[in-house]
């Protein structure tokens, strides 16, 4: 039954995602309703939602443009579960823009199969993700992305060696002379932002603490079965489909080392995770198996959402 609902793209399917993000997004806001009193509260709000399906539509248009999914609704269904594990991240506007810019990164990087623009394509991935250190500085651990993929491509073209150094540097002048214009101390910022910890003790209530565990044990089904199954995938993609793994397990080493350490972090991990799981859903196996896996993923995530309000 939901397997036949989302398994077709259309935009049918893609307005239920986004009313049901805005259900959620709303049913999250409307605990404390004192932000509403501040214009500025208000314009963050809105932000974040914004930022939210621009995401959620970046996120499915690198699925599809790239032939990492079929015609189907289910990556965007997937971000939005993965969503409602952590619905504290619907009040985090460092991340969520963060996290945004990172998956135009992502973008540019799984575009590089088509061997068009490269160098375009590299510089403007290393840009981004030096932007969205600005918002969550251990984002920047994605330019290791931007290696590997010159490592599959364009790897004997020295200077797309270089233009990620390139970008850091347009991006470091830009940062430097903002913050003269704003009178903000770069040094401090700095220190602040680089900070790291590797405890695991931020939990306030136990459904936090279950909410991780839930997580990572559904995370790991899917990345088993991405490992599993990418051998019987088309060899064109094999590169794609390895980028995607690595951003997941980069999202994760993000989580590992952020200072004020929070599941908000795993938003990093939503994206991959989206697309795999879309990949699990739509491997040839019998319907049943289809659903028992979506109702549990809905099931979990509904519990998880409810259980933090």
């Amino acid at each position: 039954m939901i397997t036949s609902v989302f398994k077709k793209s259309t935009p049918l399917n893609l307005s239920l995602v986004v009313i049901l993000i805005l259900v959620f997004f709303l049913m999250y806001q409307f605990q404390d309703l004192s932000w509403m009193g501040s214009g500025i509260l208000i314009l963050k709000k809105v932000t974040i939602l914004g930022v939210l399906l621009a995401s959620v539509l970046i996120t499915n248009f690198v699925a599809k443009k790239n032939g990492l999914s079929k015609d189907s609704s289910y990556t965007i269904f997937f971000y939005l579960l993965f969503l409602l594990f952590f619905p504290s991240v619907l009040d985090n506007l460092n991340l969520v823009v963060s996290n945004f810019f990172i998956l135009l990164a992502l973008r540019r990087l799984i575009s590089l199969q088509s061997l068009k623009a490269s160098t375009e394509k590299i510089f403007d991935a290393s840009l981004w993700i030096f932007v969205a250190a600005l918002f969550h500085f251990w984002s920047i651990l994605f330019i290791i992305l931007v290696f590997i993929s010159i490592l599959f491509h364009v790897s004997s073209e020295f200077r797309n060696w270089v233009l990620p150094f390139i970008a850091f540097f347009i991006v470091g002048i830009i940062s430097l002379l903002l913050s003269m214009v704003f009178n903000v101390s770069m040094i401090e910022f700095i220190n602040r932002n680089v900070a790291t910890t590797f405890e695991i003790n931020y939990f306030t209530n136990n459904y936090q603490n279950a909410a991780l565990s839930i997580y990572a044990t559904i995370a790991l089904f899917f990345v088993i079965s991405m490992f599993a199954t990418l051998s019987h995938r088309p060899v064109l993609l094999h590169t794609s489909f390895k980028k995607i793994i690595v951003s997941f397990f980069i999202g994760v080493l993000i989580f590992v080392v952020s200072a004020n350490k929070s599941n908000d972090l795993l938003l990093f991990t939503f994206a991959p995770l989206a697309i795999m799981a879309t990949s699990h859903i739509e491997t040839p196996q019998s319907k049943l198996s289809q659903e028992i896996a979506l109702v549990v993923l809905i099931a979990c995530s509904l519990f998880t959402f409810f259980s933090q309000l």
